[in-house]
């Protein structure tokens, strides 16, 4: 296959509040998709193929037909052929690997891939509706009500906790090393937000009960967000005199696709989630979970991130509460006494604050997590850069766990 780099990438501030600014989700494809042109110094005319990633802008925002938007980033852009891919919450990260298949086919030389979602445009309960559309609506609706997606995870974190033993204190650090993480980024959604760990940790006025055990500290934001990234191939690199030392490139993949109904799945083992995380690692010439140097995982409620450190081989199945409570995915900076501190290693884990304190616009966020993967190994992650970071592994999902998406990105 051809090597795959990235060469330069942007995104938009997610705290922002679209529809009071009088925009809407062609803005920000298009604020995104410049900025990522503009990082990456390319000339929009060597831009060959565009991929736009988005959930639900149809109920949303009443329009689709997104890749019709990318002609408007740059006029160069105008006639080159576009697809927009849709997997619920991992909508963006199939995007991704999507241009990437393209690279690495020989296809393309040089792509666009862009990942948004607006969601500010309804209420809570109607917006918890449109997001209802990521599960098994028709099966799952009538089960679990109003707001589904937190008492579906609600349940997966009740189902781990009964069968190893976790509690609602590992949950709440999770919450709050993210937040706490989300401080040392400039364009996260909670960047202003100061979370105790005694507040994440206790029912209160401020943090009511959303979906037992799960508090609103343990959920996921609604946000407005853009992000993207340029994708080239080694022949582009060669071609233009780049020296591939200092881009990175893409090691390994795996997709995988489960049942859509929670109840089919083997929580809180989702096995089949683990299988694109072991197709990743198998593409890497022997690299393994503990050579990574970060890791952006999807935890649209803290209760995911605990699974995936598992699905991913970070711990042992039944012991991913233990490695969060042990501060080793925590920065340095955020540990507090809180944590045990034994651990034999360490990797710092949604070091921009993740989906609970970075926000999650759904079409965007496997967008996001690379283009933070980007950032690190590129050296440009500010206050919040792991130093020395040369392996990064983004994983995304979508649904409970049905699309699952695993991508090792890697600089010389």
């Amino acid at each position: 296959m051809e090597p795959v780099y990235i060469i330069g990438g942007g995104r938009t501030d997610f705290k922002r509040n679209l529809k009071k600014e009088g925009k809407t989700i062609r803005h920000l494809i298009t604020e995104a998709g410049k900025k990522a042109l503009d990082d990456a110094k390319i000339d929009p005319k060597e831009i060959e193929a565009a991929a736009v990633g988005n959930f639900n802008a149809g109920q949303f925002t009443k329009q689709l037909h997104l890749g019709a938007f990318v002609p408007e980033i740059d006029p160069a852009l105008h006639g080159i052929p576009t697809m927009h891919t849709e997997a619920a919450c991992a909508s963006g990260s199939l995007s991704v690997l999507l241009g990437s298949q393209w690279i690495a086919g020989g296809f393309y030389d040089a792509v666009l891939v862009v990942g948004a979602e607006q969601q500010k445009t309804m209420s809570s309960l109607d917006g918890s509706d449109v997001l209802g559309a990521a599960a098994d609506y028709h099966i799952e609706k009538p089960e679990y009500g109003d707001f589904m997606f937190p008492k579906l995870f609600g349940r997966i974190a009740q189902i781990y906790i009964e069968k190893y033993g976790a509690s609602e204190k590992e949950l709440a650090w999770v919450a709050y090393k993210n937040y706490a993480h989300a401080r040392l980024n400039p364009l996260a959604q909670m960047r202003d937000a100061d979370l105790t760990y005694d507040c994440a940790s206790q029912v209160s006025d401020t943090n009511p009960s959303v979906a037992p055990p799960l508090k609103v500290s343990d959920c996921s934001q609604i946000t407005d967000g853009g992000a993207a990234v340029v994708l080239v191939s080694e022949k582009y690199m060669d071609r233009h005199g780049l020296d591939k030392s200092k881009y990175p490139r893409m090691l390994g993949f795996g997709s995988t696709t489960d049942y859509l109904a929670l109840e089919k799945k083997d929580a809180p083992t989702f096995s089949t989630a683990r299988k694109a995380a072991e197709k990743a690692f198998g593409m890497t010439n022997g690299l393994t979970p503990r050579d990574m140097h970060g890791v952006e995982v999807h935890d649209c409620f803290s209760i995911t991130e605990v699974v995936a450190y598992e699905i991913l081989g970070l711990a042992e199945k039944g012991k991913g509460f233990e490695l969060a409570m042990s501060g080793a995915t925590a920065l340095p900076q955020v540990r507090n006494e809180k944590v045990s501190g034994k651990f034999d290693f360490e990797i710092p884990v949604n070091t921009g604050g993740g989906l609970i304190g970075d926000g999650h616009p759904v079409g965007a966020t496997g967008v996001r997590q690379v283009y933070e993967a980007y950032q690190h190994l590129t050296e440009q992650a500010g206050a919040r850069q792991i130093k020395g970071a040369k392996k990064f592994l983004t994983f995304n999902m979508g649904g409970s766990l049905t699309t699952s998406v695993a991508m090792i990105w890697g600089r010389d």
